[in-house]
Order: structure tokens, then C-alpha cells, then sequence
């Protein structure tokens, strides 16, 4: 069965690059601009296997969204990877206490996102 990801940028050069990477080793992919985006998204998409969320967005921001994704119970165990330029300890353990499993400073190789989001949903 196809895994489902959810990518989560206000990028949308950022968002396409991810995704090309993603289907072209044959993920489905799902697209929201910011976190509010997202919810709506898995609200009406249902279940994704895996998220990779930018932190600093629009409306809601990344660290946001991975809280209040991980208060649904269907969502509460799905792996979030963040994804962005923001590299300080300070948040990427803030990100880790919200319940990410993951943390990518931008810019990134896709070999290395692929390889992570590997480990996580296989």
C-alpha cells in the first residue's frame, strides 16, 4: 500500500521540490501552506503516514500545528519531520517535546530526507 505523506511549507518552490523527491520514489503526497492548512487537510484527507512540517509559517506556525495534530487521537502517533532553516537547541527541543521525531535545517538533500522518512515509516 502507497504511504501517505503530508508536507506542511508556506514554500510553495520548497513544498514542490519536497514533493517531486517524495513521488518520485513513489510516496503519495498531500500539500498545505501552514498549519491551520494542514488541519483542514487531515480533517477532510483523513490519516497520513508521516509529516514533514516547516517551522516558521503563516497562521500557524510549525511548532503549533505539531502540538495540536498530536492531541488527535488518530495523528497522535504519526511521525511529524521538521524541516527548516531554524537550527537553534532551544527549538529543535521545543519541536521534540511537541512530538516531533525529527528535525532538517533547509537547505536539505533529498537522499537524506528520504533516508529519514525510511526509518520512520519504512
Amino acid at each position: 500500500m502507497t504511504k501517505r505523506i503530508l508536507i506542511i511549507d508556506d514554500s510553495p518552490s520548497l513544498r514542490g521540490m519536497v514533493k517531486l523527491s517524495l513521488v518520485d520514489s513513489g510516496y503519495e503526497v498531500l500539500e498545505a501552506c501552514d498549519g491551520i492548512d494542514a488541519l483542514e487537510k487531515l480533517e477532510k484527507e483523513g490519516k497520513v503516514n508521516l509529516m514533514i512540517c516547516d517551522v516558521n509559517m503563516p497562521r500557524m506556525d510549525g511548532l503549533t500545528f505539531v502540538k495540536k495534530v498530536k492531541e488527535k487521537a488518530e495523528h497522535k502517533f504519526s511521525p511529524i519531520v521538521m524541516l527548516t532553516t531554524e537550527a537553534s537547541a532551544t527549538l529543535v527541543a521545543q519541536g521534540r517535546e511537541a512530538g516531533a521525531k525529527a528535525w532538517m535545517v533547509k537547505p536539505f538533500q533529498p537522499a537524506q530526507l528520504l533516508s529519514v522518512i525510511q526509518k520512520l515509516v519504512g
